[in-house]
C-alpha cells in the first residue's frame, strides 16, 4: 500500500509541483491551499507525512503545525516544511512547533523525496 501524503502550499503551482514529484514516487498525494484546508482534510484521514508551506494566508504554517501536534491522531506524523524562508530565527520557531524537516525553495525533487523517504521509510 502506497503511503499518504498532505501537502500544504497557497501557491497552486508549488501544490501541482510536489504533488507531481511524490506521485512519480508512488505516493498518495492529499493538496490543502492554507492551514485551515489541511486541518479540515487532517480530521479521519492518516498521513504518513505532511509538507507545509510557512507564508500561506488564514492559517501560516507555524500555526498549522501547532495545531496538528495537538492532534492525538498526529501527533507525531512527520511534517516537513518547505518554505523560501530561511532564517534560522524560522527554523527555530518551526522545528519548536513541532518540525520534522526544512527544505528551502526552490528545491530539487530528488531533495524533497530523500528527505520523504529519510522521515517515512
Amino acid at each position: 500500500m502506497g503511503k499518504n501524503i498532505l501537502a500544504v502550499d497557497d501557491s497552486v503551482t508549488m501544490r501541482q509541483t510536489i504533488s507531481t514529484t511524490l506521485e512519480k514516487e508512488g505516493y498518495s498525494v492529499t493538496l490543502a491551499n492554507d492551514g485551515m484546508d489541511a486541518i479540515s482534510k487532517l480530521n479521519g484521514n492518516k498521513y504518513h507525512v505532511i509538507v507545509t508551506d510557512i507564508n500561506m494566508p488564514n492559517m501560516d504554517g507555524i500555526r498549522f503545525i501547532q495545531e496538528v501536534r495537538k492532534l492525538a491522531s498526529h501527533k507525531f506524523t512527520p511534517i516537513i516544511v518547505l518554505t523560501t524562508e530561511s532564517q534560522q530565527e524560522k527554523k527555530e520557531e518551526g522545528k519548536n512547533a513541532g518540525a520534522t524537516g526544512w527544505i528551502i525553495k526552490p528545491f530539487k525533487p530528488e531533495q524533497l523525496i530523500a528527505v520523504v523517504k529519510k522521515v517515512c521509510p
